[in-house]
């Protein structure tokens, strides 16, 4: 039987992949129906608007390592019903404020469901590694990275349509609902087995900070799962290099007006859920390691063509190409982790590693504009290729050596 359908019939990936429809669908009628409501109330004040992506991406510094430490210790399956359930009761609460007046509480239900979503995300990488086998990884990675592809697509129109059609309130009590949805779907993922990280009850559990110290450690001390975390950080610095600046390659490298920008973004989504099925259908015949390389080197030229082109159909066959390979890049390198980290460290790892990635987005976002008035869009551009080439030649000892188990310390 073909690993891909094996995948399918399984009924923790059932459960998780029913999961993630309904939590996907409440984020994003959640996060468009707040846009759309803040720009209303303020008549488009961009700072209010800013501030939706503070409450959005703030905590991914401030509670992603913790999060992932308490992934560590409590269990898995529990932690996603109650962050599900404390999300839809904090939705439920900003209805309430709402209909008492107070419209800036939308920011709080953003925040809350970011804050949640911290602990939520290592415990789910947990309950992969427990419930799917190792070879199977790359295909459970590549599952959810097409659904999130397609959510990419759909989800901004679902969300508006919702918000232009019955307004905010009716938006929130149907993201309530889609977070509850998603709590029950849980319910049919094997229960919690009963153990912790600390089964020495004669022993005082480690403290928060011990955790943390040990989670950094760990990564250290095992030079694959460092190269790979390095690796991911490298290419967050590619991505938020070029992510301001798709505008520019309309307007300067085409010669096009800023309306145009849609041909350029159309190739992008049809290649990202092209690339995430692709990628499901062929990744038990592809090692992650294999997967991950392709990605980098193929992401790479293709951002190099971007700042060179100067004709449309070029451009929009790069941007298609990228898309096609970008799910590699994140199947490849989570599967590769999952892979390589033993059951305990799960949490910590994924909570080192999701900061890192991000953060370095933003910082190379924040130096994007600066350094293309320095040097030029097609420098910024060879800049954002060259960082993912050099996240291939750091997992070049990786690939060469292979992938070792979590067993091979």
């Amino acid at each position: 039987m073909p690993s891909s359908i094996r995948m399918l019939q399984n009924g923790f990936v059932r459960a998780i992949l029913i999961s993630n429809v309904c939590s996907q669908l409440g984020i994003w009628i959640r996060n468009f129906a707040v846009l759309l409501y803040v720009m209303n109330m303020t008549d488009g004040d961009a700072f209010a608007i800013s501030m939706i992506s503070v409450a959005e991406y703030g905590p991914i510094f401030l509670f992603s390592f913790i999060g992932g430490v308490f992934a560590d210790r409590w269990r898995p399956k529990a932690t996603i019903v109650w962050c599900e359930i404390l999300s839809a009761c904090s939705v439920i609460v900003v209805f309430l404020m709402l209909e008492s007046g107070s419209w800036s509480a939308v920011f709080f239900a953003t925040l809350c469901s970011s804050i949640l979503s911290q602990f939520a995300q290592p415990s789910g990488m947990k309950l992969f590694k427990t419930h799917v086998r190792e070879e199977d990884a790359s295909i459970g990675m590549s599952l959810l990275q097409t659904l999130f592809s397609l959510f990419m697509i759909i989800g901004p129109i679902l969300g508006t349509w919702v918000y232009q059609q019955w307004g905010m309130s009716i938006a929130l009590l149907l993201t309530s609902g889609m977070f509850v949805l998603s709590a029950l779907a849980l319910l049919l993922v094997p229960k919690d087995r009963d153990q912790t990280v600390f089964r020495d009850t004669a022993t005082a559990a480690p403290s928060i900070l011990h955790d943390m110290a040990e989670g950094i450690r760990y990564v250290w001390i095992r030079k694959d799962l460092l190269r790979l975390s390095l690796c991911f950080t490298v290419v967050g610095l590619g991505v938020g290099l070029i992510s301001p600046l798709g505008v520019f390659l309309v307007t300067e490298r085409l010669g096009l007006s800023a309306q145009h920008l849609q041909w350029i973004t159309i190739p992008y989504g049809i290649g990202e859920i092209t690339g995430g099925i692709v990628t499901f259908m062929l990744a038990s015949r592809i090692a992650p390691g294999r997967l991950l390389m392709t990605g980098l080197i193929v992401n790479g030229a293709g951002i190099l063509m971007l700042g060179l082109s100067s004709v449309l159909w070029a451009t929009m066959l790069s941007q298609f190409l990228i898309a096609l390979l970008q799910p590699a890049i994140f199947i490849g390198n989570n599967a590769l982790v999952m892979q390589q980290t033993e059951q305990a460290y799960i949490g910590r790892v994924t909570g080192i590693r999701t900061p890192l990635m991000t953060g370095a987005m933003l910082i190379a976002m924040g130096c994007s504009g600066l350094l293309k008035q320095a040097m030029s869009l097609t420098a910024v551009y060879g800049l954002a290729g060259v960082c993912f080439l050099a996240g291939f030649v750091m997992i070049l000892p990786l690939l060469r050596h292979g992938s070792r188990s979590s067993r091979d310390v």
